[in-house]
């Protein structure tokens, strides 16, 4: 296949049906079957596009496995216990948490380990680094069995196909993908309709001079109303960290990186990855409407450090060598640093009602 063959496949599209939404270009260009970027590439490190926090540090895992050991608790150590990771990329995330799982030999004897994962590529990454736990692999959060669960995810939300509504003179248009007279997709304005300013906040709506961009992800509201409703019917909680904001705001979000660089999102479907800044506030409301209760946001290095990553990092530096801790300290840094990961990404927790405040969320991050 060349490398521009999903372009060309994505054209032959619009031509025959008419310009897309963004959510539908994004859907194809990251989940095409047989050229989508998840089908086709490895993403992660430094071979690959971008790097996340369990690549980062390994404490980043560790300390969300002894948060769902708590939250275990919280719910009263059942057994079994579904343990998922949406996303789970590499797998590190879940080695690391399985590896301070460990510690508590009840709650390890009880998890059960599902990963929902699309990409044939990255299950099979993760095949090799997590066989020894037994993992199920299922394509949708719909399909984990009935039960008391814990939820994790960090830079799924991002992932999801977002609509783009733009600001016109009268009422509001939606941005699509179509194609120039030279064939090349590009970004066009559809028509201005009075019924697309529904899907906008009222506190946003009528305040927005023309040319303002709201953006909304249909399939992180499905998502939070899934979660949502299951917590509503069996006991757990979700844990997902991301970046984005809250409360909902104007601003568009959407970019591409390849190889660690800012790429242009249209220039060659199915190459590079494609994300979104998280309406945290439209999540959670989805989420809460269903039923759950939620909390947060909060910064990812306000989080880490109620989790108490300075005392897990001085255990480890202890026992390591002088290269080994300057790693874990410099990896540590990037994590809580306001400037760097501590302030963008922020975690935010869906419980079953009358569960106590996650640990993680006191008390800034009170229930919304």
């Amino acid at each position: 296949m060349t490398r521009d063959a999903l372009a060309n496949k994505i054209a032959r599209r619009i031509r025959a049906e008419g310009p897309l939404s963004l959510a539908a270009y994004m859907a194809i260009a990251l989940h095409d079957p047989e050229l989508g970027y998840y089908a086709t590439r490895r993403p992660l490190g430094g071979a690959g596009d971008f790097v996340t926090a369990p690549e980062i540090s390994q404490l980043f895992g560790e300390l969300i496995g002894l948060w769902c050991v708590v939250v275990w608790e919280q719910i009263g150590r059942p057994d079994p216990v579904i343990v998922a990771e949406l996303g789970p990329g590499s797998g590190m995330l879940a080695g690391d948490l399985l590896r301070a799982a460990a510690a508590v030999p009840e709650f390890r004897r009880a998890m059960r380990l599902y990963l929902v994962e699309a990409s044939p590529v990255l299950r099979e990454e993760q095949r090799r680094r997590l066989a020894f736990a037994e993992p199920v692999w299922l394509n949708r959060v719909a399909e984990l069995p009935a039960g008391p669960a814990l939820i994790v995810g960090n830079e799924f939300l991002d992932a999801l196909p977002i609509r783009q509504l733009v600001r016109g003179n009268s009422h509001w248009a939606e941005r699509m993908v179509a194609l120039d007279r030279a064939d090349r997709l590009v970004f066009a304005d559809g028509p201005e309709n009075p019924a697309l300013s529904l899907l906008a906040p009222e506190a946003l709506r009528d305040p927005a001079e023309p040319g303002a961009v709201f953006e909304l992800c249909p399939s992180a509201l499905a998502l939070g109303t899934v979660l949502g409703a299951r917590l509503a019917r069996d006991p757990g909680a979700v844990l997902l960290i991301d970046y984005g904001h809250s409360p909902s705001r104007l601003g568009a979000s959407l970019r591409a990186l390849s190889h660690h660089h800012p790429a242009d999102p249209l220039a060659s479907p199915g190459s590079a990855d494609l994300s979104a800044h998280v309406d945290f506030a439209a999540f959670a409301d989805a989420a809460r409407a269903a039923g759950a209760e939620a909390y947060g946001p909060v910064p990812q290095g306000r989080f880490l450090d109620a989790l108490d990553i300075s005392a897990r990092l001085a255990a480890l530096s202890g026992r390591a060598t002088p290269a080994q801790r300057r790693q874990l300290e410099t990896g540590v840094e990037r994590l809580l640093d306001p400037a760097q990961m501590g302030d963008l990404f922020k975690a935010v927790a869906l419980v079953s009602p009358r569960l106590p405040t996650p640990i993680g969320f006191e008390p800034a991050g009170a229930p919304w």
